[in-house]
């Protein structure tokens, strides 16, 4: 199946990393949401982050215009419904994608696919709540979008092969490389990574060392480009948690158990970098860290 139109739903973080590949790739894009305020913000970091690209010689200034106006933005998830590719990426809550799912699937052509970037949750669920479960796969892009090589594609045990070749065809355009996984809890990274991440939180709580010796062990240890714990205010410490959850629930095993820590951290808010802090205060011109 030939992709032209590619539609986005949520213009968070992921959303609008995955809005600006493929305008920059050439695809047409409709990014939505439900809020305006976040539409405007993925726009104006989109623009930032590709000029960015242009100031450091990695696209032309006229790519940049060409893919900018590829984007158009709307708050009603009906105009996603011309496009032949929908990648669902809003927040890490299988109720909410769901509902987005549910609500998404009576304005879609029948040849349509549909994928969720979800980074945990499977993919067989999610697919059992539309009319194209064969149409349906998992295309998890890693963050930032824009700089990150790597995207899982995750087949249920419905999906296609054309579905499936059609979605590896468009990371190869994205000049992304492509990993297939398994519809297992996390599937590859997360499945690795985020476990990594807990571990972590369990050495600060149980007190082997405090945020700054742990990041700097195993970015100095094991050559880890950021240590365990900035890496977890990146991607946020309820990402983090509703990941190991999915694990912990999924594989029903004691080892994926979620850090008490986390879970505090969750529930007073500090949710890392995006709310200003997390294990590191943010607030200031440099990351202070919280213990």
């Amino acid at each position: 199946m030939d992709i032209h139109k590619v539609g986005v739903i949520g213009a968070g973080q992921m959303g609008n990393g995955i809005a600006h590949v493929m305008a920059l790739a050439g695809y047409d894009v409709a990014l939505n949401d439900i809020d305006q305020d976040a539409l405007d913000t993925a726009i104006a970091r989109i623009e930032k982050n590709m000029a960015r690209q242009v100031g450091r010689d990695q696209i032309t200034e006229e790519a940049m215009q060409s893919a900018m106006a590829r984007i158009r933005t709307t708050l009603d998830v009906a105009e996603v419904g011309d496009c032949d590719l929908v990648i669902e990426s809003a927040t890490e809550n299988e109720a909410v994608k769901n509902k987005i799912i549910e609500g998404l699937i009576p304005h879609l052509r029948p040849e349509t696919i549909v994928t969720s970037n979800t980074s945990s949750i499977s993919i067989t669920r999610l697919a059992a709540r539309t009319d194209r479960p064969e149409k349906f796969m998992g295309f998890h892009f890693m963050n930032p979008v824009p700089l990150m090589k790597l995207v899982e594609l995750i087949r249920g045990i419905a999906t296609d092969e054309e579905t499936y070749k059609t979605c590896l065809g468009v990371v190869e355009r994205l000049d992304k490389t492509a990993a297939s996984a398994e519809d297992f809890p996390a599937f590859i990274v997360n499945r690795i990574l985020i476990p990594m991440i807990n571990e972590a939180c369990y050495t600060l709580y149980e007190g082997v060392g405090n945020v700054r010796s742990i990041d700097q062990a195993m970015k100095l240890g094991a050559n880890h480009p950021m240590g365990p714990l900035e890496l977890a205010d990146f991607i946020g410490l309820d990402t983090c948690l509703a990941i190991m959850n999915v694990l912990h629930d999924g594989l029903a095993d004691t080892k994926y158990r979620p850090c008490p820590l986390m879970t505090k951290y969750v529930e007073a808010g500090w949710l890392g970098k995006k709310a200003g802090r997390g294990f590191y205060d943010y607030r200031g011109e440099t990351p202070v860290p919280t213990r």
